[in-house]
């Protein structure tokens, strides 16, 4: 690297959640209780679904690696939050500090393409039943998993590469509570109208086509269900795709409150919160709804229990 490109920079200053200093140990429990359910939330998911055979589907073959990555996805921010509330220490190195961009973005985009691939599987299983197992066959479900992990990795890593092209002379100041790639662009003291191109070229389609074969595979399950109108195989399609429809808009929404906030020039604090929900909350709330709404891991969750209650016994 060229030593212009080099930054100047050794470190940035987070300034973290706009709250009151009095109220740090309150919020600061509100969030370790947020984080510690969010991670033993999507553990049981995946413990439920590896010991359960009937749960050894495409479906809960995706929704484990869904749960994986959400876990994932706030162990790159939370942790440091909150270990800034209680050190008070609000620096972080500049590597630190793009590591956390990189992977923060690559676990945005699996959680994205996966809810794509999950969309497309209930296509499958209702729209061609009969040709279920030999569509999501073993080979295609592993090429889709590792298909998203390349892609995501791509990504982060195109952001990553350009974003260490830029130079950062004397603001460090971070007005949020991770290393967002929007904050640290405008920090930086380059030309990043490059970055910016990137960012939205790659930003739309990484969106709008997850989103378009979301909505084109919900569209076909809705025709498909209004051709034979049955109150059994309605409810057998709410059944099946209530969660994962429920976990679609949870995402998205809070993607778009992120997007529309900082677009549309509000407060860095409006941008924060939308990010809390955006990186906090949606991760959390995924078990409860896939636990709630779903038969299949209800009835798993009970024989759970009641087997390790004949252990303890």
């Amino acid at each position: 690297m060229r030593r212009e490109n080099q930054s100047s920079v050794s470190k940035f200053l987070l300034l973290g959640l706009p709250i009151q200093p009095e109220q740090q140990d309150l919020f600061f429990a509100l969030f370790l209780g947020m984080y510690l359910t969010t991670v033993l939330g999507n553990l049981l998911i995946i413990l439920l679904i590896r010991l359960d055979p009937h749960l050894h589907t495409p479906m809960y073959f995706f929704l484990s690696h869904l749960a994986l990555t959400d876990v994932s996805f706030s162990s790159v921010t939370v942790p440091k939050m909150l270990i800034n509330m209680q050190t008070q220490d609000q620096s972080v190195p500049y590597a630190e500090c793009v590591t956390q961009m990189y992977f923060f973005i690559i676990f945005a985009c699996i959680d994205n393409l996966l809810l794509a691939v999950m969309a497309y599987d209930r296509y499958v299983a209702i729209c061609h039943p009969l040709h279920y197992t030999i569509i999501m066959r073993e080979e295609l479900c592993l090429c889709l998993l590792a298909g998203s992990w390349l892609l995501s990795c791509a990504i982060a890593l195109t952001h990553t590469l350009l974003l260490s092209q830029l130079s950062f002379c004397d603001e460090n100041i971070i007005p949020h509570f991770f290393c967002d790639l929007a904050v640290l662009l405008r920090l930086s003291c380059s030309d990043t109208s490059l970055n910016e191109l990137i960012i939205f070229t790659v930003g739309s389609v990484g969106l709008i086509l997850p989103l378009s074969g979301i909505l084109v595979s919900y569209g076909c399950i809705g025709h498909s269900i209004l051709r034979v109108p049955s109150t059994k195989g309605i409810c057998k399609a709410l059944s099946t795709c209530g969660s994962h429809l429920s976990v679609v808009s949870l995402f998205y929404g809070t993607m778009m409150a992120v997007y529309f906030s900082s677009s549309s020039g509000q407060s860095h604090d409006k941008d924060i919160i939308a990010s809390v929900m955006y990186a906090m909350v949606t991760p959390m709330l995924n078990p409860f709804i896939y636990s709630l709404r779903n038969r299949d891991m209800t009835l798993a969750l009970g024989s759970f229990f009641r087997n390790n209650n004949l252990f303890a016994k």
